[in-house]
Parts: C-alpha cells; sequence; structure tokens
C-alpha cells in the first residue's frame, strides 16, 4: 500500500506564491509517477503536473510560465511550487502516484487565492 499525504496548502493573497508537498510512504517501486491534479469549487479535476523518478517532470500548457514541479526520488516527496498565485488558482490539490498499474491518491490540500 501507498499513503500520500500533501501540505502546503492554505489562504495567500493575489500575486504570492505557494509550494506545496506531496510525501509518499510505504512501498514505493522503483518506476513511479507521480502527479497533481486540482479540482475548483464546480468544476472537474484537472492534471497540473507531473514528475517521475526517472526525472521526467511535465507541467499543464497553461501553467508552465507559473508553476514548478521537483521529485525528490530519495524522500519520494514531490513539490509544486506556484507563483503569482491568482484567484483562479482556487482549488484542492491532490496528489496521486502511479506504479505497477495502480493509482493511489492523497486527500488533498485547499489553496484559496483571495484578497
Amino acid at each position: 500500500q501507498v499513503q500520500l499525504v500533501e501540505s502546503g496548502g492554505g489562504l495567500v493573497q493575489p500575486g504570492r506564491s505557494l509550494r506545496l508537498s506531496c510525501k509518499a510512504s510505504g512501498i514505493i517501486a522503483n518506476i513511479y509517477t507521480m502527479g497533481w491534479y486540482r479540482q475548483a469549487p464546480g468544476k472537474e479535476r484537472i492534471f497540473v503536473a507531473l514528475a517521475t523518478s526517472g526525472g521526467t517532470t511535465d507541467v499543464r500548457d497553461s501553467f508552465t510560465d507559473r508553476f514548478t514541479v521537483s521529485l525528490d526520488n530519495f524522500k519520494a516527496t514531490m513539490s509544486l511550487q506556484m507563483n503569482n498565485l491568482q484567484p483562479e488558482d482556487t482549488a484542492v490539490y491532490t496528489c496521486s502516484l502511479l506504479q505497477s498499474g495502480s493509482q493511489y491518491w492523497g486527500q488533498g490540500t485547499q489553496v484559496t487565492v483571495s484578497s
């Protein structure tokens, strides 16, 4: 089993930054992919970014100018640096881990961007 715990969410003013972290624990394979997703109120969950144990990263096109994803393989911790946050970034951000055909999800962390 794999457990995922997100942290770093909160209330932030427009234009500010937040750094989210997702710590994976349990039985972690040598090859895996971790991803960030977000779900805004009344909207469907969308892909935000991913990082693989092999060193590949990818960020949704609409976020590449503001979001950066990274993965510390040794700590099995993925981070999402979000800059210049805007009210439309308000959402629950959830991380996932995909390995050996199974996908695991965290509980999510709320990010609220408001003045």
